[in-house]
């Protein structure tokens, strides 16, 4: 069981998620740090906890074997939260700044080889899949490699922008001129173009639509793009199971999951158009160095051809 948090940390979530709308599962995260500093901290207020104090935190969290990339995300959310109240507070400095955490070894992001994602999305069709729920996932599969988005993005998307009674889309499709409009991380806007395959499944999964709108679907779920059986807006895990299961019918291995389709996007964008300033707007990247680690996916696959072709690069066995 979390910590119970103080005022001011309740605040600056209250926060991300009224102005920044910030999805469940990340406020989920940042709360789990937070409680672990109340936890490392105890019988501290905020405004207590010193730069040793936060220094002292991440050491401990070390030595429980608690990973690299853990620790920096921790350390980020501690240090975001403090950017935030440090002015409001009228403090001085923010604690968590200049602490750094042990390296995390450089891994690159999963993707998928071409003929592996053709056969992944060609798989409905190649079955003569018709039901409302397979149109369904052959259109969000079909969306999230066609336009890179993220799950969140996806999951967001309603038919078209509305903006009444309290809500406001928060990402929306606009059929006509073959784009979507989806907000991403740090409540950032972006337009994102829709391939042909992508759109034609669009307007499968809009025709067979109707059929899973139920008469208790909330209103605002009424205009969700994508449904769930029960008439709801479809939930991320939904979206998960299916993908996997797809994957493992087109027999692809490993787990597959929705970020590996944005990651096969990026990476082969990159093989055939080498422009990787239009990449990162299109991925919605606020830092250039975040897109630049997809050229390392595109240097492997040319190493490999190399391997393959260069009649001096072929190693004896």
């Amino acid at each position: 069981m979390s910590n119970p948090l103080p005022a001011a940390m309740e605040q600056w979530l209250a926060h991300l998620h009224t102005h920044q709308r910030y999805a469940a599962h990340t406020l989920a995260a940042y709360r789990r740090d937070l409680s672990q500093l109340v936890r490392l901290c105890p019988g501290l207020a905020p405004a207590d906890i010193t730069n040793q104090h936060i220094r002292t935190a991440i050491a401990r969290l070390h030595a429980q074997q608690v990973s690299p990339r853990s620790l920096a995300r921790t350390l980020s959310a501690w240090r975001s939260f403090y950017h935030w109240w440090v002015p409001m507070a009228g403090l001085a400095l923010n604690p968590a700044k200049d602490v750094k955490t042990p390296k995390a070894p450089k891994s690159l992001p999963k993707a998928l080889s071409v003929e592996q994602t053709q056969a992944l999305l060609d798989y409905p069709a190649k079955e003569l899949h018709t039901s409302p729920v397979q149109l369904r996932d052959q259109a969000m599969f079909e969306l999230f490699y066609s336009s890179g988005l993220r799950l969140t993005e996806l999951i967001q998307l309603d038919l078209h922008y509305i903006k009444e009674n309290g809500y406001e889309s928060a990402g929306w499709l606009n059929l006509q001129d073959n784009e979507l409009t989806v907000r991403g991380k740090g409540n950032k806007s972006r337009t994102v173009p829709l391939g042909k395959k992508a759109h034609e499944a669009l307007l499968r999964w809009l025709e067979a639509r109707p059929s899973l709108l139920k008469p208790a679907t909330p209103e605002h779920d009424k205009m969700a793009l994508f449904l769930g059986e029960q008439g709801a807006r479809i939930s991320p895990r939904v979206v998960q199971l299916q993908l996997k299961k797809y994957a493992l019918q087109s027999d692809i291995p490993g787990q597959i999951h929705p970020h590996v389709l944005r990651h096969s996007f990026a990476s082969h964008m990159l093989q055939s158009a080498q422009d990787l300033r239009a990449v990162q707007e299109l991925l919605g990247h606020a830092n250039i160095s975040t897109t630049q680690i997809y050229t390392r996916l595109d240097f492997q696959h040319l190493a490999k051809a190399y391997d393959q072709a260069h009649p001096r690069a072929k190693r004896k066995n």
